[in-house]
């Protein structure tokens, strides 16, 4: 009978504690696939487990692919991030279809499967079940194929708000009127409007209902 093991932690840091270990023993193959690049509520932190023992195994020798949403790209130091992990020759694909909370398969036998947020942390079964793991990279493959590559992606001219975008799309939202709107920014009914219509222009919305869905194709604040 096979050594497996199925275990659950609550938030970063107890998962770092209890199977940071798992992140050092990482060797040939590093699979993630997340909503976007702030799926952990401590990133920096399994980041720099995970960038230390890339850097002793070398990227070379080691197989890194990563499965994000397009909400992964809305910003564009999430942008600089991806391109920057794409030139470290890590495979990045971005996926139309929705992802669940985020899922790392280490070496292709241990498993992190992230839960639902909570005021306590999210919580992280880790497993090195064969069957779940195998299943998982099924799946995994299966929406990986179907995804397309970062810079093809890119090519589509996903829109990228900037500050006053989200402001914008924020307000439509919100249920206010055009003119209450425009004072809560602090600006004209005239230029809201204009700003309106250009944020409808950037998501190819004939609508501002059609905006609020391809928001929220994006992965973008409604």
């Amino acid at each position: 009978m096979r050594n497996e093991q199925v275990f659950s932690v609550q938030g970063d840091t107890e998962l770092l504690a209890r199977a940071g270990h798992l992140f050092e023993s990482l060797t040939s193959e590093f699979l993630c696939a997340a909503r976007d690049l702030r799926t952990w509520s401590q990133p920096e932190a399994r980041a720099a487990a995970v960038v230390n023992r890339i850097r002793a195994v070398g990227p070379a020798d080691l197989s890194t692919r990563k499965l994000l949403s397009p909400a992964a790209l809305v910003e564009e130091e999430s942008r600089a991030h991806l391109r920057l992990l794409r030139s470290q020759g890590a495979l990045v694909r971005i996926s139309v279809s929705p992802l669940p909370h985020e899922t790392i398969v280490i070496d292709r036998r241990v498993m992190i499967l992230a839960g639902q947020e909570a005021p306590a942390g999210r919580e992280y079964t880790v497993t090195t079940s064969r069957t779940l793991v195998e299943g998982v990279l099924s799946l995994f493959s299966a929406v990986w194929e179907t995804s397309l590559d970062l810079d093809a992606y890119l090519r589509r001219d996903v829109p990228h708000l900037d500050a006053d975008g989200r402001r914008i799309l924020k307000a439509l939202g919100s249920g206010l009127t055009d003119a209450s709107a425009a004072r809560r920014l602090g600006v004209s009914l005239r230029t809201y409007r204009r700003r309106v219509a250009e944020l409808m222009a950037s998501l190819d919305a004939g609508s501002r209902f059609q905006a609020g869905l391809r928001a929220g194709e994006l992965g973008l604040p409604r």
